[in-house]
């Protein structure tokens, strides 16, 4: 197998994937438990693996895009916002549900969003020159938004530690060694056999990245099904409608067709797996079920991504 047909056939990889770790973290529940221990390696592996394939010179002029930063702020931190409080409204009535919808839904994804970006033929240099500024803008108005929607009555405190601890392991510390890399591939052959091999992993990555994080947490959100459940239907609805609120967006600003479908990309990718830790250190009374609503959306959205790279191409179009 070629390395283009490998990455034709993708989606059934990933599929496969997501069956595989279900059903081996429903069977294998005690050794399942354990993967939760490879979740970051495991994305800081695909994100190198995907930082490779980036040419890293363009990066200063994707900041530059004005059009394509204003898109991408008013759809994350505007747009997004007024969809999930307008869907939230339903899981009132159970709050350690809301907190963990809340802390989910409003951060934009810093991480693998770079990766399904480039799946889904949308812009990933703008995305990934894009990442410092998502980071610190949910920095700021994460704690903002969560007043606004919870009420007066809520005492929520949010630390930004998780935050700068996931930049650091999963964009900077990939992004510097794929640069070593790239630069030293120029002078040495086995660096750039080295280089030329890793142009193979991306599919598997993301495998990796589903087994791991699937399997690890899949018997948790089994375990407290029945009380996640009316938060279920607000990540289908989320599913649904961001992708639209992303290529309003986008349209607005009358983006190209890779730009505006990195837009669509990234209102639809969240943070779950940097906003865990936030929702694992909520007060204990909301602590457990705020952390399976976080779990939860990550396996919706991890499904929804890989419907993503095959319908964003074709309905994001010129």
């Amino acid at each position: 197998m070629t390395r283009e047909q490998l990455e034709t056939h993708q989606i059934p990889v990933y599929f496969a994937a997501v069956i595989a770790a279900v059903v081996f973290g429903l069977l294998a529940t005690d050794t399942a438990r354990h993967l939760q221990a490879l979740v970051t390696p495991a994305i800081a592996v695909l994100m190198y693996a995907m930082f490779l394939q980036i040419p890293f010179l363009d990066l200063r002029q994707s900041l530059n895009n004005r059009r394509f930063m204003a898109a991408l702020l008013l759809a994350n931190f505007v747009l997004v916002p007024l969809l999930v409080w307008g869907i939230t409204r339903g899981l009132v009535s159970h709050p350690a549900i809301l907190v963990g919808a809340l802390l989910v839904l409003l951060t934009p994804c810093i991480d693998y969003v770079v990766v399904f970006t480039h799946i889904g033929k949308g812009d990933s240099r703008l995305t990934l020159a894009a990442t410092p500024v998502l980071l610190l803008v949910q920095l700021v108005l994460l704690p903002v938004y969560l007043a606004m929607m919870l009420g007066s009555g809520a005492q929520v405190t949010v630390s930004i530690a998780p935050f700068v601890e996931a930049f650091v392991l999963l964009i900077v510390l990939p992004m510097m060694l794929a640069v070593l890399t790239s630069a030293s591939a120029r002078r040495s052959r086995v660096v750039s056999a080295w280089n030329d091999a890793w142009a193979w992993m991306p599919v598997p990555a993301m495998a990796l990245v589903l087994v791991v994080v699937i399997g690890s947490q899949i018997t948790m959100v089994m375990r407290d099904f029945n009380s996640l459940l009316p938060v279920i239907p607000v990540y289908i609805g989320f599913m649904l409608l961001a992708p639209v609120v992303g290529f309003v967006s986008a349209r607005l600003f009358r983006l190209p067709v890779a730009e505006a479908r990195s837009v669509t990309f990234s209102a639809s990718t969240r943070n779950s797996l940097v906003v865990l830790p936030l929702a694992l250190a909520l007060p204990e009374e909301l602590r457990g079920l705020a952390a399976a609503a976080v779990i939860t959306q990550t396996l919706v959205e991890l499904v929804s991504e890989l419907i993503y790279v095959r319908l964003v191409p074709r309905w994001v179009r010129a």
